[in-house]
């Protein structure tokens, strides 16, 4: 429990529904959500992002994260959290910044919820891998396994996903979401 504040983190690959599902919980549940402070500075820059982009956005995204928090209504959707960092960074330039690993461990969520990629792949102009989603959902569930993070996978489309996505944050908090308005 943070400060009375149930954290619930979105992970999964590029278009997987994770900021639509955030968007749309976060109004069933009339809270805050963390949007992906990355997605904007990505797509500002006008040149290739590196190693030290992605850590400036990792500190923003805890930042905007911790502001948030501030004005959430007992649960908080987060549209990305740092295992996505140190999968970018290991992917893409073979290294994670020691950090980002230890605020993994430090800063941690009372639920991730794992999207599927079994919606259509919508590209834009900083989605880079649409024929590897199925390989980065394996990696963030082992990631998530090997800290024995409490996850749960969420899939079906449309209304289905978020009825999904209920259903999970109902079987993990029963009380706690028993006086939530619906």
């Amino acid at each position: 429990m943070h400060n009375g504040i149930k954290k619930i983190a979105l992970i999964g690959p590029e278009s997987s529904g994770k900021t639509t599902l955030c968007m749309e919980l976060a109004a069933h549940f009339r809270t805050s959500w963390v949007p992906e402070f990355a997605r904007d500075y990505i797509s500002s820059i006008n040149r290739k992002y590196t190693l030290d982009d992605i850590e400036h956005c990792a500190h923003e995204q805890i930042k905007s994260e911790n502001e948030l928090k501030r004005s959430a209504n007992r649960l908080l959707f987060c549209d990305t959290e740092l295992i996505v960092a140190k999968v970018w960074c290991e992917d893409v330039f073979k290294t994670t910044p020691g950090w980002i690993e230890e605020m993994i461990e430090t800063h941690r969520y009372d639920l991730f919820l794992l999207t599927l990629p079994d919606i259509p792949f919508q590209q834009d102009d900083v989605r880079e891998n649409p024929h590897r989603r199925g390989f980065f959902f394996d990696w963030y569930k082992r990631e998530l396994e090997a800290r024995k993070f409490n996850y749960e996978i969420i899939g079906g489309k449309g209304e289905e996903r978020f009825s999904n996505a209920l259903m999970a944050i109902n079987k993990v908090f029963p009380e706690f979401l028993k006086n939530i308005p619906q």
